[in-house]
Protein backbone atom coordinates (compact mmCIF):
# COMPACT_ATOMS: atom_id res chain seq x y z
CA UNK A 1 0.00 0.00 0.00
CA UNK A 2 1.31 3.46 -0.86
CA UNK A 3 2.41 5.44 2.16
CA UNK A 4 3.18 9.09 2.64
CA UNK A 5 6.27 10.46 4.33
CA UNK A 6 4.69 9.89 7.78
CA UNK A 7 4.11 6.21 7.07
CA UNK A 8 0.32 6.57 6.81
CA UNK A 9 -1.52 5.18 3.79
CA UNK A 10 -2.36 7.85 1.23
CA UNK A 11 -5.96 8.67 0.37
CA UNK A 12 -5.35 7.26 -3.10
CA UNK A 13 -4.17 3.87 -1.82
CA UNK A 14 -6.94 3.75 0.80
CA UNK A 15 -9.62 4.37 -1.81
CA UNK A 16 -8.03 1.93 -4.26
CA UNK A 17 -8.10 -0.73 -1.52
CA UNK A 18 -11.78 -0.03 -0.80
CA UNK A 19 -12.74 -0.27 -4.47
CA UNK A 20 -10.63 -3.40 -4.90
CA UNK A 21 -12.43 -4.96 -1.95
CA UNK A 22 -15.84 -4.17 -3.42
CA UNK A 23 -14.81 -5.88 -6.65
CA UNK A 24 -13.50 -8.95 -4.82
CA UNK A 25 -16.70 -9.24 -2.76
CA UNK A 26 -18.87 -8.98 -5.86
CA UNK A 27 -20.41 -5.65 -4.94
CA UNK A 28 -19.10 -4.51 -8.31
CA UNK A 29 -19.24 -7.38 -10.80
CA UNK A 30 -17.52 -7.79 -14.18
CA UNK A 31 -19.47 -5.74 -16.70
CA UNK A 32 -20.87 -3.35 -14.08
CA UNK A 33 -20.46 0.35 -14.69
CA UNK A 34 -19.07 2.30 -11.76
CA UNK A 35 -21.16 5.17 -10.40
CA UNK A 36 -20.31 8.63 -11.69
CA UNK A 37 -17.32 10.53 -10.37
CA UNK A 38 -19.66 12.93 -8.56
CA UNK A 39 -21.42 10.11 -6.73
CA UNK A 40 -18.22 8.25 -5.84
CA UNK A 41 -16.52 11.44 -4.62
CA UNK A 42 -19.53 12.15 -2.41
CA UNK A 43 -19.77 8.57 -1.16
CA UNK A 44 -16.11 8.31 -0.12
CA UNK A 45 -15.51 11.95 0.77
CA UNK A 46 -12.58 12.43 -1.58
CA UNK A 47 -11.69 14.84 -4.33
CA UNK A 48 -12.08 13.88 -7.96
CA UNK A 49 -8.29 13.96 -8.30
CA UNK A 50 -7.91 11.29 -5.59
CA UNK A 51 -10.72 9.27 -7.17
CA UNK A 52 -9.15 9.39 -10.63
CA UNK A 53 -5.76 8.29 -9.31
CA UNK A 54 -7.37 5.37 -7.45
CA UNK A 55 -9.21 4.36 -10.61
CA UNK A 56 -5.93 4.60 -12.55
CA UNK A 57 -4.35 2.20 -10.03
CA UNK A 58 -7.15 -0.33 -10.56
CA UNK A 59 -6.89 0.06 -14.33
CA UNK A 60 -3.21 -0.86 -13.99
CA UNK A 61 -4.28 -3.99 -12.11
CA UNK A 62 -6.63 -4.88 -14.96
CA UNK A 63 -9.71 -4.58 -12.75
CA UNK A 64 -11.26 -1.54 -14.42
CA UNK A 65 -11.64 -0.46 -18.03
CA UNK A 66 -12.51 3.02 -19.32
CA UNK A 67 -14.75 3.18 -22.36
CA UNK A 68 -14.83 6.43 -24.27
CA UNK A 69 -18.08 8.25 -23.73
CA UNK A 70 -19.53 5.43 -21.63
CA UNK A 71 -17.72 5.45 -18.29
CA UNK A 72 -15.61 3.07 -16.21
CA UNK A 73 -16.48 -0.63 -16.09
CA UNK A 74 -15.39 -3.58 -13.99
CA UNK A 75 -13.70 -6.29 -16.03
CA UNK A 76 -12.62 -9.85 -15.46
CA UNK A 77 -9.12 -10.20 -14.00
CA UNK A 78 -6.76 -10.26 -16.99
CA UNK A 79 -4.66 -13.28 -15.98
CA UNK A 80 -6.05 -15.61 -18.61
CA UNK A 81 -7.13 -13.07 -21.21
CA UNK A 82 -3.82 -13.13 -23.05
CA UNK A 83 -1.11 -15.80 -23.11
CA UNK A 84 2.24 -14.83 -21.61
CA UNK A 85 5.08 -13.98 -23.93
CA UNK A 86 7.07 -17.13 -24.59
CA UNK A 87 10.57 -17.59 -23.19
CA UNK A 88 10.43 -14.29 -21.31
CA UNK A 89 13.01 -14.41 -18.54
CA UNK A 90 12.43 -11.43 -16.28
CA UNK A 91 15.88 -11.80 -14.72
CA UNK A 92 17.73 -11.28 -18.02
CA UNK A 93 18.51 -7.81 -19.29
CA UNK A 94 18.33 -9.19 -22.83
CA UNK A 95 14.60 -9.80 -22.27
CA UNK A 96 14.20 -6.22 -21.03
CA UNK A 97 15.85 -4.90 -24.18
CA UNK A 98 13.82 -7.15 -26.49
CA UNK A 99 10.58 -5.86 -25.03
CA UNK A 100 11.73 -2.24 -25.19
CA UNK A 101 12.59 -2.69 -28.85
CA UNK A 102 9.13 -4.06 -29.56
CA UNK A 103 7.42 -1.36 -27.52
CA UNK A 104 9.39 1.34 -29.34
CA UNK A 105 7.98 0.11 -32.65
CA UNK A 106 4.42 0.20 -31.32
CA UNK A 107 4.10 2.99 -28.81
CA UNK A 108 5.56 5.81 -30.87
CA UNK A 109 2.68 5.48 -33.32
CA UNK A 110 0.16 5.11 -30.49
CA UNK A 111 1.35 8.41 -29.00
CA UNK A 112 1.16 10.16 -32.38
CA UNK A 113 -2.41 8.95 -32.92
CA UNK A 114 -3.32 9.96 -29.37
CA UNK A 115 -2.18 13.51 -30.17
CA UNK A 116 -4.56 13.54 -33.14
CA UNK A 117 -7.55 11.81 -31.55
CA UNK A 118 -7.61 12.14 -27.78
CA UNK A 119 -10.58 13.81 -26.11
CA UNK A 120 -10.71 15.73 -22.79
CA UNK A 121 -11.75 12.63 -20.84
CA UNK A 122 -8.77 10.70 -22.18
CA UNK A 123 -6.46 13.62 -21.41
CA UNK A 124 -7.69 13.60 -17.82
CA UNK A 125 -7.09 9.84 -17.63
CA UNK A 126 -3.49 10.36 -18.78
CA UNK A 127 -2.97 13.19 -16.29
CA UNK A 128 -4.38 11.07 -13.46
CA UNK A 129 -2.04 8.24 -14.40
CA UNK A 130 0.92 10.65 -14.53
CA UNK A 131 0.03 11.98 -11.06
CA UNK A 132 -0.21 8.42 -9.75
CA UNK A 133 3.31 7.64 -11.02
CA UNK A 134 4.59 10.68 -9.13
CA UNK A 135 2.68 9.75 -5.96
CA UNK A 136 4.08 6.22 -6.01
CA UNK A 137 7.65 7.41 -6.62
CA UNK A 138 7.42 10.05 -3.89
CA UNK A 139 6.30 7.27 -1.53
CA UNK A 140 9.45 5.29 -2.36
CA UNK A 141 7.71 2.63 -4.41
CA UNK A 142 8.78 1.22 -7.77
CA UNK A 143 5.63 2.62 -9.47
CA UNK A 144 5.78 0.02 -12.25
CA UNK A 145 2.03 -0.60 -12.32
CA UNK A 146 1.30 3.12 -12.32
CA UNK A 147 3.86 3.56 -15.11
CA UNK A 148 2.12 0.81 -17.10
CA UNK A 149 -1.27 2.48 -16.49
CA UNK A 150 0.08 5.68 -18.03
CA UNK A 151 1.26 3.85 -21.14
CA UNK A 152 -2.09 2.05 -21.35
CA UNK A 153 -3.91 5.39 -21.09
CA UNK A 154 -1.87 6.73 -24.00
CA UNK A 155 -2.60 3.62 -26.05
CA UNK A 156 -6.33 3.97 -25.31
CA UNK A 157 -6.24 7.60 -26.42
CA UNK A 158 -4.96 6.50 -29.84
CA UNK A 159 -8.51 5.52 -30.73
CA UNK A 160 -7.30 2.13 -31.95
CA UNK A 161 -8.05 -0.58 -29.36
CA UNK A 162 -5.42 -2.89 -30.84
CA UNK A 163 -2.62 -0.80 -29.33
CA UNK A 164 -4.07 -1.34 -25.88
CA UNK A 165 -4.55 -5.03 -26.56
CA UNK A 166 -0.90 -5.38 -27.51
CA UNK A 167 0.28 -3.62 -24.35
CA UNK A 168 -2.11 -5.68 -22.24
CA UNK A 169 -0.51 -8.80 -23.69
CA UNK A 170 2.89 -7.53 -22.54
CA UNK A 171 1.48 -6.70 -19.10
CA UNK A 172 3.00 -4.57 -16.32
CA UNK A 173 6.12 -6.76 -16.41
CA UNK A 174 7.07 -4.97 -19.62
CA UNK A 175 8.06 -2.01 -17.46
CA UNK A 176 11.81 -2.64 -17.08
CA UNK A 177 11.97 -1.84 -13.37
CA UNK A 178 9.89 -4.94 -12.62
CA UNK A 179 12.48 -7.16 -14.33
CA UNK A 180 15.74 -5.94 -12.92
CA UNK A 181 14.67 -4.88 -9.45
CA UNK A 182 14.95 -1.48 -7.82
CA UNK A 183 18.58 -0.59 -8.54
CA UNK A 184 17.65 2.68 -10.21
CA UNK A 185 14.51 3.62 -8.31
CA UNK A 186 16.44 5.39 -5.55
CA UNK A 187 18.53 7.51 -7.91
CA UNK A 188 17.08 11.07 -7.83
CA UNK A 189 18.53 11.97 -11.23
CA UNK A 190 16.98 8.87 -12.81
CA UNK A 191 13.59 9.61 -11.26
CA UNK A 192 13.70 13.23 -12.39
CA UNK A 193 14.59 12.13 -15.92
CA UNK A 194 11.78 9.58 -15.95
CA UNK A 195 9.24 12.20 -14.87
CA UNK A 196 10.50 14.68 -17.46
CA UNK A 197 10.17 12.07 -20.22
CA UNK A 198 6.64 11.11 -19.21
CA UNK A 199 5.65 14.77 -18.93
CA UNK A 200 7.00 15.53 -22.40
CA UNK A 201 4.90 12.74 -23.93
CA UNK A 202 1.70 13.84 -22.22
CA UNK A 203 2.34 17.51 -23.01
CA UNK A 204 2.83 16.78 -26.72
CA UNK A 205 -0.42 14.82 -26.77
CA UNK A 206 -2.23 17.68 -25.03
CA UNK A 207 -0.75 20.06 -27.60
CA UNK A 208 -2.16 17.81 -30.37
CA UNK A 209 1.31 17.60 -31.91
CA UNK A 210 1.67 14.07 -33.33
CA UNK A 211 5.30 14.45 -34.42
CA UNK A 212 6.33 15.74 -31.01
CA UNK A 213 4.37 12.97 -29.27
CA UNK A 214 5.94 10.28 -31.46
CA UNK A 215 9.41 11.75 -30.88
CA UNK A 216 8.90 12.07 -27.11
CA UNK A 217 7.73 8.47 -26.79
CA UNK A 218 10.53 7.12 -28.94
CA UNK A 219 13.08 9.18 -27.00
CA UNK A 220 11.66 7.87 -23.71
CA UNK A 221 11.86 4.23 -24.77
CA UNK A 222 15.17 4.79 -26.56
CA UNK A 223 16.65 6.31 -23.42
CA UNK A 224 15.38 3.30 -21.49
CA UNK A 225 17.20 1.01 -23.91
CA UNK A 226 20.44 2.91 -23.39
CA UNK A 227 20.04 2.96 -19.61
CA UNK A 228 19.51 -0.78 -19.40
CA UNK A 229 22.24 -1.59 -21.94
CA UNK A 230 24.60 0.32 -19.68
CA UNK A 231 23.65 -2.07 -16.87
CA UNK A 232 24.90 -4.97 -18.98
CA UNK A 233 28.34 -3.37 -18.96
CA UNK A 234 28.51 -3.13 -15.17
Amino acid sequence: MTENALGKPSRVSELAAVLRGKIRRGEYRPGDKLPTEALLSLEFGVSRTVLREAVAALRADGLLLSRQGSGVFVQEPPNSKYPPLRDLDQTRLSSVLELLELRLAIEGEAAALAALRCNPEQEETMLSALRLVRTEIESGRMAAKADFALHMAIAAASGNPRFGEMLAMFGPDSIPRTMIGAQMTRDPSYLATLDAEHTAIVQAIQDHDPEAARRAMREHLGHSQRRYRALQMT
